[in-house]
C-alpha cells in the first residue's frame, strides 16, 4: 500500500514537472492585473463566465482600465452532420464562433482574432425534449471551452507585450495622420483651374 501510494505521489511530481495539468485543476494565472471587459452581447453567458473566470484569477475588472478586452461577436450555427435511412437528421454538428480585440490607448486594436469551437450531438427524432436538453448541455461544454481557450491566449500577453503592441498602434496611427496630412497639402498646393471663359460674340 505504502509502495503504490509512492508510486501514485512520484508520477504525480513527475507529471507536474512535465507542466502537465489535469483539466479543471490548474490555474490560469494571468500577468496583467487590470482589465476593462465589454461585449456586443453584455448579458449573455460568455462574457458573464469569462468575468468570472478572470476575477477568480486575481484579474480587477474596472472600465477604464489600460487595455480592453471585447467580444465583438458570437455567432452559434448548426448544421445536418449525418442522416437515418428515413432522411431524419441523426448528427447535427454545432459550431461557435468568438471574435475578440484587445484594445488598448485611445481605443487603438492591438490584437484582433477568433476562437472556434465545433461539436457534434446526436439528435433522436423520438426524443425531441431530450435532444434540446443535450443540446444545451453540449452548447455549455463548448462555452467553457471557449473561455478556457481565451484565458490561455491571454496568459501570452504581459503588459510588455502590450506596451510593445500598442508601440506600433501608435506608429500605425501616425503614419496614417502623416499620409493624410500630406494628400491635404498637396491638394492645397494645385492650383485650382477657373471656370472656362467663353467670349462673347
Amino acid at each position: 500500500m505504502i509502495k503504490r501510494n509512492l508510486l501514485v505521489m512520484g508520477l504525480a511530481v513527475m507529471l507536474s514537472a512535465c507542466g502537465f495539468q489535469l483539466r479543471g485543476t490548474g490555474t490560469n494565472e494571468l500577468s496583467l492585473k487590470e482589465l476593462d471587459l465589454s461585449a456586443r452581447n453584455a448579458y449573455g453567458d460568455t462574457v458573464k463566465q469569462l468575468r468570472n473566470a478572470l476575477e477568480n484569477s486575481g484579474v480587477r475588472l474596472y472600465s477604464g482600465a489600460p487595455y480592453h478586452l471585447v467580444l465583438t461577436n458570437e455567432q452559434e450555427s448548426q448544421r445536418a452532420a449525418t442522416y437515418t435511412g428515413g432522411t431524419r437528421s441523426a448528427e447535427y454538428e454545432l459550431t461557435t464562433v468568438v471574435n475578440y480585440e484587445i484594445q488598448g490607448l485611445n481605443k487603438a486594436v492591438l490584437l484582433a482574432d477568433k476562437l472556434e469551437v465545433r461539436k457534434v450531438y446526436v439528435r433522436d427524432g423520438n426524443n425531441v425534449t431530450g435532444s434540446s436538453q443535450e443540446a444545451k448541455r453540449v452548447r455549455d461544454e463548448m462555452r467553457n471551452d471557449l473561455v478556457q481557450s481565451l484565458m490561455v491566449r491571454l496568459q501570452q500577453f504581459t503588459p510588455a507585450r502590450l506596451d510593445e503592441l500598442q508601440l506600433k498602434a501608435d506608429q500605425r496611427a501616425k503614419a496614417e495622420a502623416d499620409a493624410l496630412e500630406a494628400a491635404r497639402r498637396a491638394q492645397d498646393a494645385t492650383p485650382q483651374q477657373s471656370p472656362m471663359q467663353i467670349p462673347a460674340n
